[in-house]
């Protein structure tokens, strides 16, 4: 193959007159069936989740109660549970950074972690899970503090 032929392909390629090959067309009532029962199922299963959640921490609530004790890994446990159904709001509603919330949850569980594991850990351990909460800090502050861009 000749330069001259792949410099005429690129060009082709690059062309933004270039006839493209034609998607199917989507009516807007199968666009609104679609996209409206994708949207049903998320609000559905975030419920679910909500539902479980606020279950769970119940039956934790119910185990310190009859313990009668409460430890650090019990209050962890219980911000755990917060943090998800903080998430499934702000999912729910579309307000806030969804992105942030996962973040959080793996900080408090690495958190819960460290002290459930107590002294019997390994140093280098710890300070990997250390290391593992800083960054994970560092990229929450960077989506909370960086300009979006729509």
């Amino acid at each position: 193959m000749s330069d001259l032929d792949s410099n005429s392909r690129a060009r082709k390629i690059d062309d933004p007159d270039a006839k493209r090959p034609e998607s199917p067309q989507i009516s807007n009532k199968e666009m609104f069936f679609v996209v409206g029962g994708f949207n049903l199922i998320q609000k559905l299963l975030l419920i679910v989740t909500g539902l479980l959640t606020l279950g769970a921490a119940g039956v934790e609530v119910l185990g310190v109660y009859e313990k009668g004790s409460i430890e650090l890994a019990d209050i962890l446990l219980l911000f755990l549970y917060t943090e998800i159904v903080a998430m499934v709001v702000v999912s729910y509603t579309g307000q806030g950074s969804v992105f942030v919330y996962p973040i959080f949850i793996a900080i408090t569980a690495l958190a819960r972690l460290i002290v459930l594991q107590g002294k019997d850990m390994d140093p280098q351990n710890i300070l990997f899970e250390a290391g593992a909460i800083v960054l994970l800090a560092l990229a929450a502050m960077m989506i909370l503090r960086l300009p979006r861009h729509h």
